[in-house]
């Protein structure tokens, strides 16, 4: 068993840094690539990679297999398993070890070798079930070739501490997707989405916390192409164990190759991750997850979709997609797994913004009508190896409007336009006297005795607020007697305090901090769902929301007040990110990027920077400067003006021309010049009109014939 000691320092051996690693990468893939022959690249891809990795486990078990034999003394034991998971360290037993196989890599029974060693790992570690590719020892597998490339990657130190900590592994290993993608063409290149446009989607979002989800995630490319995500993720594997858990990862795939490098991918860098195999469409393997954060590049105008088996369902809540064209099934299953507050990016194909086919224009209009259409931005041509379709970036929002509810399609007939939020504490009487008051502003208002306060009608809440006060529960009590008078680090805080269609708990207005209580019923799901709109409207007004337990605040009090005071140094004290209504940020980047060979185009970091700064600009927030309107660059459109283009969302209709250049020539002079060029020209043209007309008739072909 593994024993808690402390960790014994090794200095290790240095095998490069990550330039180097950079630097033979080209060296490496041309090797494999030598070794591949006639092999088709999508069927030679599995066997480098798999051996890849087997590699990579290997490297850091043997490591630190090494460290536990000079600790024997100590009592270490290194064929004990528990001694490499208690580090993260996959356990690889001996018949798997990589000096095992390179010994029979010359051996025509190389290929059942590295299929055992693929299993008894598998075996031995439950998380790698299912994952790894054991069909080594198919007849059609060229068995010398096999230990040729054996005998490459033994030259390959890629799982050692200094290896992982430069990811000398990551790197290798995202080449050689990018390559294979390559060299199988459009096939290849759907499992492989280009780093830059990776790298604009998230930081375009931000997705430092929450759930994340991929739905069509490849080779998990958005969820490895970003050191934040990396950062937030790494919890083993000798990857630096220091990770800041506040992300959790959902993806599905459908091809089932793709799904097992997906979880190898992940698996090399110690990320964990939900990542199901499956159709989204027709078996969604998360049906009730909401995400945060989506991070998708769903193939483009795919028509074999099955469409014809899912016309009622649920998901289309904006409108019934075309049987012949997936894009817009992809955007409303993005929608439907949206939290209330979540943010999805995600690409598609140009047509997208403009087409009025088979009913794509109205599920547009309704979903841009719905207030959920954030920013579009248009890519520059040549990004993805995978097609010559011309692509866009969506940028969608579930943030709610002002009474709690975003927009939908078709309102529930008789909905409040301001719901009432769930008190706590309220018997089924007080619940009974509340919705009397409301039916009682209702017809108020409709004799036209409306209570407003800063543009809300109240129907009642002053008076729901003043009742919850007389009956509050005993943490709320007990908050009060902690936070009235400026008892609390000097700051006046309310109780029972009304902000729009809302009655929050406490209210401290300087701080503009939400202290919320929450008993048993917020723990329901349903509940869960209505705080987190809430919250959402809250912070999109730039306040801070707080929640402490009832049962926490009385029996670890100073832990709770620890919290909120945690919360006062970090509440906003001038701009934060605000959710735009009823403006969308369109942004053309057609003109950005550079040319890295003939045919492939690319986006520098500075490229990056430019559109996602322009994004956070327009969205507000400290830091991220004043947004303007930049002609032929970025635009913010009122919905109105987009009603006005048939709801077409081509951000060339927008940002209008890119201005040009003024020479601070006078117009007199330029016209005087400009017209003496005219004449000049004018004559010359006459001198070769005359010369070819003298040419023809020496040729008999005069106008005299």
């Amino acid at each position: 068993m593994a024993r808690g000691r402390r960790k014994k320092t090794s200095k290790g051996t240095k095998s490069g840094d990550g330039n180097e690693a950079t630097d033979f990468r080209s060296e490496l893939w041309a090797m494999a690539d030598a070794l591949r022959g006639s092999m088709d690249a999508a069927e030679y891809k599995h066997v480098v990679l798999g051996l890849i990795f087997l590699k990579y486990i290997s490297d850091a078990f043997e490591e630190t297999h090494g460290k536990l034999v000079e600790e024997i003394a100590d009592g270490a034991d290194p064929e004990d398993p528990d001694e490499y998971r208690a580090q993260n360290i996959f356990w690889v037993p001996p018949e798997a070890r990589w000096p095992n196989l390179q010994s029979q890599a010359r051996q025509p029974t190389i290929g059942r070798a590295v299929d055992d060693a693929m299993a008894a790992i598998e075996r031995d570690n439950p998380a790698l079930k299912d994952v790894l590719p054991k069909d080594y020892a198919r007849p059609n597998l060229d068995k010398t070739r096999l230990g040729q490339v054996v005998d490459m990657v033994s030259n390959i130190q890629v799982g050692g501490e200094e290896a992982r900590a430069t990811d000398v592994l990551g790197s290798v290993y995202e080449y050689f997707l990018e390559q294979f993608a390559i060299a199988e063409g459009r096939k290849g290149g759907e499992f492989y989405t280009p780093r830059s446009v990776v790298r604009l989607l998230v930081e375009m979002l931000q997705p430092y916390e929450g759930r994340v989800y991929d739905p069509c995630c490849g080779s998990s490319g958005m969820f490895i192409q970003s050191m934040a995500f990396i950062d937030a993720h790494t919890s083993g594997n000798g990857n630096g164990g220091s990770a800041r858990e506040k992300i959790s990862i959902y993806g599905q795939e459908s091809n089932y190759t793709t799904w097992r490098m997906a979880r190898m991918n992940l698996a090399i860098r110690g990320i964990e991750g939900q990542i199901a195999q499956g159709d989204s469409f027709h078996n969604d393997r998360h049906p009730d997850l909401k995400a945060d954060y989506i991070l998708a590049n769903p193939p483009f105008n795919v028509s074999d979709w099955g469409g014809d088996r899912l016309r009622d369902d649920k998901r289309w809540e904006f409108g019934t997609p075309p049987v012949g064209n997936a894009n817009f099934a992809w955007v409303q299953h993005f929608l439907h797994h949206l939290s209330p507050r979540g943010f999805a990016g995600f690409v598609l194909a140009n047509g997208s913004m403009s087409s009025n086919q088979s009913n794509e224009g109205e599920i547009r209009k309704n979903i841009i009508e719905a207030n959920l259409v954030d920013c579009i931005v248009a890519l520059p041509g040549q990004l993805f190896r995978s097609t010559q379709i011309p692509a866009c970036l969506w940028f969608l929002k579930r943030a709610p409007s002002p009474g709690g509810e975003r927009q939908s399609k078709a309102p529930s007939p008789g909905a409040a336009r301001h719901p009432l939020p769930e008190g706590e504490g309220l018997t089924s009487g007080q619940e009974n006297r509340s919705d009397r008051q409301h039916q009682d502003s209702q017809r108020a208002d409709a004799k036209g005795g409306g209570h407003y306060r800063g543009g809300y009608e109240f129907f009642g809440l002053l008076d729901r607020a003043r009742e919850m006060r007389s009956q509050a529960t005993p943490a709320e009590a007990f908050a009060w007697e902690l936070l009235q008078n400026r008892q609390f680090l000097g700051l006046k805080f309310r109780r029972q305090h009304q902000i729009g269609a809302y009655i929050v708990d406490f209210y401290c207005h300087e701080k503009r901090l939400v202290v919320e209580l929450d008993g048993p019923v917020h723990e329901v799901d349903e509940q869960r769902e209505a705080d987190s709109n809430r919250d959402a409207y809250l912070e999109s007004l730039g306040m801070t929301v707080v929640r402490i337990k009832n049962e926490h605040l009385l029996k670890r009090t100073e832990e709770a007040l620890i919290k909120i005071a945690s919360a006062v140094t970090s509440a906003p004290s001038g701009r934060r990110a605000r959710v735009r209504v009823s403006e969308i940020l369109f942004i053309d980047a057609r003109k950005m990027g550079h040319m890295i060979d003939r045919t492939r185009r690319d986006l520098s970091p500075e490229d990056i920077a430019r559109v996602a700064d322009t994004y956070h600009a327009w969205r507000g927030g400290d830091g991220s400067g004043e947004y303007a309107d930049v002609p032929g660059f970025c635009k913010s459109a009122t919905l109105e003006e987009i009603r006005k283009h048939g709801h077409v969302l081509t951000p060339g209709r927008y940002v209008g021309a890119e201005p040009q250049p003024d020479d601070a020539e006078p117009f007199e002079e330029k016209m005087i010049r400009l017209t003496a060029q005219w004449r000049e020209q004018q004559a010359e043209a006459a001198k070769l009109d005359a010369a070819i007309e003298a040419n023809l008739a020496r040729l008999g072909f005069g106008n005299d014939r």
